[in-house]
């Protein structure tokens, strides 16, 4: 099991998509890949091997079961049903009999075609995903599972099939150190026993995770440094003059001893002055290496494919049979069509309104068959009835999108192959559209008064339902086209337009010019309209004779209305709208086949590390590489700036001015009798510093039906039990626990960003009862996905959050000097002008956006901010900067709480106290960390029989360890009645009566206005960057002017000099 480590933008996941096969076509690759002495185009690599993506792309209605069972089913066996008839036969020749449960369990994982399998349990077990199996897993507009469940969901996904080679891309983000540590030796285990390969990318690995892997693989700047067994790798980098320090995870001293900026700490040969040494240099001494001397002669002698076996490496795509595919494809489908029901029946409510005003505005009392003239108001409500129902299939078209991604990702792991996909699409729907139809026609054939023939009803029925599943085909390859809203939106307004300008029915077919009339022609609502009317006209009640004495009125009528006048002409629209329904879903079938995503291939990389790359620029004048000022810099041994032992009495020597009845001061004046500790950081903006405190919290929400349908009898479920605590200015605590132990839930129910459930408990804001309309404007919370207007620039985000937010006595000099300040605070000052963009296409990277995400909230100047998980999806140096924001906030005075996972050494130490919870919404720790995180050390290995700490090993996550639920079992006791039978527990609860008692003199907070900005303001804030986003969307401002081109063009062409005929004009305004 190898472990891939690297720098941001060093080429990893560049890397990963290579070995497996995936890198995008049009690339100039050079170089050769082999997989046991085959090369990628002598077999099927993508099935051979699972690349496993850092982007977790789901469908958001099915659960987390539904989601491995259907990849599971798609995968199939491989080659276990094989092995297992190899097994019987040879255990039968010897006589041998297998344990029964063994038996059982080597059978049903060979088990092919089912919907649920073994498998599926099994790895939901590994994964820790057996607690949330029925819960959905979500999306941007429905709450599921969480973050790191979801990136287990996508591990899971691949892990199920038969694929023994993985490619695992940044698995971790999201999880805690503990879950890491415990599913990447589950993965250890696996490679030993069944001979697997994997190879794998983390961001922060945990020491004892590190130690897990075999081999490592080092790379930078698209350059491989190192690549062999683990053991020797840090000998590597001292025989080149570096060493990692006591306190560092050899990990984060791998990503950062090859750059640039970190790399001079770690110098270790004092009798020589330091210079950087390149990454090429280190390449070059690694193949000196005796490492990288052993790896090139195991290189330079070619595999033997006979040593290997053919049935290792897959040479099919798919290895499901079809029909399996089908059926699979099939129930995935009807699962989803229920699970979407209320958009079924909110269109079929719709078809509904509309059917009962279209029966009222055209009521038979009103309609008569005496002249032609009554028998075009029927060919108007025949238009209505096409044009309503053209329209209905509209909706295919955002349903379509949104599966895209989904299907793409199943597509490249070659799940199955899209006819599989679009048929049960297709077919799934007939009823649902037979249904609308029947709806319709109930509601307006006999309202309106059309011909009352039953024949003519049931004709009548089946030309809407095809309209219908005609308009559905042809949303859904407009979808499969455009592949996004922007582009489908624009294409189906043209198409809809064309259709019915060319349709013969707001222009005949003899006035359409010459140019135009082969639009006519494959227009599929011509067809539809000839048939309607055809159907209609030809009733036995239009056969009197018109104004002219002998023709018939429905006759005169069609030859008014340029129809056609043949019978025929029904069953021909029927068999033509039949070709367009088949033609629309085949080619829909190709495009899914055919066409990729739209985006960028290409990596992003920032100028700063293009020029480091390629040598160039001054980087000694680089502002962007510059140190920081000494009372900003922050040693990378330990970024805490305050030992854990006086952080109390430093926060309580902050709060011992609350006296002052207006409760605001100057920052600087905090710390005037402070002695010993570094001054804080004074800002332009005075701001009044809060502590949070609170008691007994508890929070409740409805019982899942699913656990009732389980035999659960409650009727709520309890997330958070009995938590209590306290938050003060200048101290930065950590809010940490296993995955599913409430820290999120936690900050949510004191931010009052939970409008749902029961909460009970008390919680008070520097002693007085927490008022959530007061508190919203003193607080910010800084989400885990940085959600930011992707066409702004960075300094504009601040800007438009600052005059939004801040009170309207701040003037703009004032404001905008703030925004300085805080850009400064946060180390943008460099990205100001910088645009935000979308995250991984264009823009700032992911620990940009997370520094920007601070300073959006603290432009809004908050006593207490609350951060989640600030450094997830980072790598080490990304998240150190980040943690140095995160203290630069705390040390202004404010009140800082971040729920954190997997954090390294480095970053646990950063934080002042820590809050830990277990899983069940439990405290089971709330005090101070120390310096080397002694305090927590102590407070744990003071419990009877657990295990000391090991040197060099995370605290962080040593303390998760002997904590866990089966550290419970095994010491038979409960660390939270531990906590609250200890004394710390006894001052925290003396601490948080003080902080629950208002100060003699101090007010409540009041606030005269809901919002800090007048409506006008806010108007104003609001247009102005509406406008600038407008103005910096060329693609969608484009796609508008095409469109309306297009559209111009079309109107003007169709009826070019139509007003210089005046009988063509008038009959144009009559249509």
């Amino acid at each position: 099991m190898a472990l891939l480590l690297g720098p941001p933008s060093s080429g990893k996941t560049t890397l990963l998509l290579a070995l497996a096969g995936k890198l995008d076509n049009d690339l100039r690759v050079n170089g050769e890949i082999s997989y046991n002495g085959y090369k990628l185009n002598e077999f099927v690599p993508r099935k051979t091997s699972a690349y496993i993506s850092q982007n977790d792309v789901h469908i958001g209605e099915m659960t987390v079961k539904e989601t491995l069972d259907f990849s599971a089913r798609c995968q199939g066996v491989g080659t276990r049903y094989d092995l297992l008839s190899e097994l019987a036969r040879r255990e039968k020749e010897a006589g041998i009999f297998p344990e029964a449960e063994l038996d059982l369990f080597m059978k049903a994982t060979a088990m092919e075609g089912t919907e649920s399998s073994l498998i599926t349990d099994y790895t939901l077990k590994i994964l820790g995903l057996d607690i949330c199996k029925d819960t959905i897993v979500g999306d941007e507009m429905q709450r599921g599972v969480s973050g790191g469940q979801k990136k287990r969901v996508t591990t899971g996904e691949m892990i199920v099939g038969p694929t023994k080679t993985l490619f695992m891309d940044e698995i971790s983000t999201g999880l805690d150190s503990s879950t890491t540590y415990q599913i990447v030796k589950c993965f250890q285990q696996i490679v030993h026993l069944t001979e697997a390969t994997i190879f794998m990318s983390l961001l922060q690995p945990a020491p004892e995770t590190f130690d897990l892997f075999d081999d490592i693989i080092l790379i930078s700047e698209g350059q491989i440094v190192y690549q062999g067994p683990r053991e020797h790798i840090v000998e590597f980098f001292e025989s080149c003059g570096f060493r990692c320090p006591e306190r560092k995870g050899t990990a984060d001293f791998l990503q950062e001893v090859t750059s640039r900026k970190d790399q001079e700490q770690y110098w270790a040969n004092r009798s020589l002055p330091y210079r950087y040494i390149t990454v090429s240099e280190f390449a070059n001494r690694f193949k000196q290496f005796h490492v990288g001397m052993q790896l090139e002669n195991e290189l330079s002698v070619p595999y033997d494919k006979s040593r290997g076996h053919r049935a290792a490496l897959v040479f099919k795509k798919y290895t499901v049979p079809t029909m399996g595919l089908l059926k699979a494809c099939w129930d995935k489908e009807w699962l989803l069509i229920k699970r979407n029901a209320f958009v079924y029946v909110f269109k079929t409510g719709q078809i509904v309104i509309i059917g009962i005003i279209a029966a009222t505005v055209f009521f038979r009392t009103n309609m008569h068959q005496r002249n032609e003239a009554d028998a075009a108001v029927y060919i108007g409500s025949i238009l209505f009835t096409m044009i309503m129902n053209m329209f209905n299939g509209f909706a295919e078209l955002p349903l379509t999108i949104a599966r895209l991604p989904i299907f793409y990702k199943h597509r490249d792991h070659l799940f199955h192959p899209p006819w599989t996909y679009t048929l049960p699409n297709f077919i799934l729907r007939i009823p649902i559209t037979m249904f609308e139809a029947i709806v319709w026609v109930l509601i307006t054939y006999y309202t309106i008064g059309l011909a009352p023939e039953a024949s003519r009803f049931f004709k009548h029925l089946l030309l809407v339902f095809l309209v219908q599943q005609m308009a559905a085909g042809m949303f859904r390859f407009i979808s499969g086209v455009s592949r996004t809203m922007i582009i489908a939106n624009t294409g189906g307004s043209l198409m809809l337009l064309l259709v019915f300008l060319l349709g013969g029915f707001i222009l005949p077919k003899s006035s359409i010019p010459n140019w135009w009339i082969w639009g006519y022609w494959i227009s599929p609502l011509t067809y539809g309209y000839n048939a309607f009317t055809v159907n209609e006209l030809f009733a036995p009640r239009w056969s009197k004779p018109s104004s002219d004495g002998r023709t018939p009125i429905g006759i005169a009528t069609l030859n008014n209305f340029d129809v056609f006048t043949e019978k025929r002409w029904y069953w021909i629209g029927v068999a033509a709208l039949v070709g367009f329904i088949i033609l629309y879903n085949v080619l829909f079938t190709f495009a899914l086949m055919y066409l990729d995503p739209i985006g960028k291939k290409q990596a992003i990389i920032s100028e700063e590390e293009a020029s480091e790359m390629e040598g160039e620029g001054n980087f000694s004048e680089d502002p962007r590489l510059l140190k920081p000022e000494p009372n900003r810099e922050i040693a990378l041994q330990s970024l805490s700036s305050t030992d854990g032992n006086n952080t109390r009495e430093v926060a309580m020597q902050q709060m011992g001015s609350r006296g002052n009845p207006s409760g605001i001061r100057s920052v600087d004046s905090m710390h005037e009798s402070a002695t010993g500790v570094a001054p804080k950081r004074g800002m332009v903006l005075p701001f009044q510093p809060l502590a949070m405190s609170f008691d007994s919290v508890n929070y409740y929400v409805d019982m899942p039906a699913e656990m009732k349908g389980q035999g659960v009898t409650d009727d709520r479920l309890q997330l958070l039990r009995e938590v209590t605590g306290a938050f003060r200015p200048g101290v930065l605590t950590a809010l940490m626990g296993v995955s599913g132990a409430g820290k999120t839930t936690l900050m949510d129910v004191l931010a009052g960003r939970k409008t749902g459930g029961y909460i009970e408990g008390d919680v008070r804001i520097s002693g007085f009862p927490k008022n959530q309309e007061t508190f919203a404007r003193i607080s910010g919370y800084c989400e885990q996905t940085d959600i930011h207007s992707p066409q702004v620039t960075v300094r504009e985000s601040l800007i438009y959050s600052a005059f939004l937010r801040l009170p309207k006595e701040v003037n703009n000099e004032e404001k905008m000097k703030f925004v300085d300040e805080v850009m400064d605070l946060v180390e943008l000052n460099n990205l100001k002008d910088a645009i935000v963009g979308l995250p991984g296409v264009t823009g700032l990277s992911t620990e940009q956006r997370k520094r920007l995400t601070i300073a959006v909230e603290l432009v809004a100047n908050p006593s207490i901010i609350f951060m989640d998980e600030p450094t997830s999806g980072l790598d080490a140096r990304a998240a150190a900067i980040v943690m140095r924001t995160v203290r630069n906030t705390v040390d202004t005075g404010r009140t800082v709480v971040c729920t954190i996972h997997q954090p390294s050494i480095d970053i646990f130490e950063a934080f002042d106290e820590l809050l830990l919870m277990k899983r069940g919404g439990q405290v089971i720790y709330s005090g101070p960390l120390g310096r080397n995180s002694h305090k927590i050390i102590e407070y744990f290995e003071a419990i009877p029989e657990v295990p000391k700490i090991k040197d060099k090993y995370n605290p962080a996550t040593w303390m998760l360890e002997v904590s866990s639920m089966a550290a419970e079992v095994r010491l038979q006791m409960d660390f939270a009645e531990y906590y609250k039978s200890s004394s710390l527990y006894q001052r925290n609860k003396a601490l948080i009566r003080e902080l629950g008692t208002p100060p003699p003199g101090a007010k409540d907070l009041y606030f005269p206005t809901q919002y800090s900005q007048s409506t006008w303001e806010q108007f104003k804030s609001c247009l102005w960057k509406q406008w600038l986003t407008y103005w910096r969307s060329p693609d969608y401002n484009l796609v508008r002017f095409f469109f309306t081109l297009a559209a111009a063009f079309l109107v003007g062409t169709v009826f070019w000099r139509v007003g210089k005929n005046r009988f063509k004009l008038v009959a144009t305004l009559v249509e």
